[in-house]
């Protein structure tokens, strides 16, 4: 049963800042963040390695200042804690009250019901994540995972899949100009993932994700001052 959907509010690409230590998120100062990001993102499961708890709002000076999107990634896609999806959820319900957005993975739309409910309810809009980090999924591979999504109540579907060639530059590419009932967020990761997340946003990918601090939270990842400089120059391109 669908349930009904939070949207997210921009319809041009934005620059997601990762933090992938606690070391970078409680140094950063808010103006200054925002002159390198759109939206931050904070892994609560790259955190809890470092010693967070849900009690704990190392993040308390960002907000209502920048937008904060929570991630708890599951191990099956790059988490750092072989979490279950009941200690995803409940890490992510301890930090609805300061969520702009929240991310869960496709694969654990399901077993994550409750969060997405409440997120819903606060109207906190979902980003739904597909990774591989193998290859590029097949268009149809892709297509019910965005379905899948779209019924969960998603705002944002998001692919995250390694690139390892030319055409997959251009699949991936022309699935991200394809009309969907959501917005898509696309980037490869690998060798080619630099090239691959300029050219995404280009073609209308909603959320481009760059790194915060030293560390990248993702193989591939651009600084994310210079994706935002970046982006910032390239020409809209739509197919029709």
């Amino acid at each position: 049963m669908a349930h009904a959907v939070s949207h997210w509010q921009s319809d041009t690409p934005q620059v997601v800042g990762s933090f992938g230590t606690l070391a970078a998120l409680q140094t950063a100062k808010a103006p200054d963040l925002l002159t390198v990001c759109d939206l931050a993102e904070i892994r609560l499961d790259l955190l809890t390695i470092e010693g967070w708890a849900p009690t704990k709002r190392p993040w308390a000076h960002l907000v209502g200042i920048v937008p904060l999107l929570f991630t708890a990634r599951r191990k099956e896609e790059g988490g750092a804690l072989d979490w279950d999806a009941p200690q995803r959820s409940h890490a992510l319900e301890s930090v609805l009250d300061d969520a702009t957005l929240i991310d869960v993975e496709v694969a654990s739309l399901k077993s994550m019901t409750s969060v997405l409910e409440e997120a819903l309810k606060r109207q906190i809009p979902c980003v739904a994540s597909f990774h591989d980090f193998q290859s590029l999924p097949t268009d149809s591979v892709l297509e019910n995972a965005l379905a899948t999504s779209h019924a969960a109540g998603a705002s944002i579907f998001k692919i995250a899949a390694a690139v390892s060639s030319p055409a997959d530059l251009a699949r991936l590419a022309d699935f991200q100009l394809k009309n969907h009932p959501l917005p898509v967020s696309t980037m490869g990761m690998g060798k080619l993932a630099p090239v691959s997340r300029l050219l995404c946003a280009q073609c209308g990918s909603i959320l481009n994700y760059g790194y915060l601090g030293e560390i990248p939270t993702a193989p591939g990842q651009w600084d994310s001052s210079l994706l935002k400089s970046a982006i910032a120059r390239l020409t809209p391109h739509r197919l029709h």
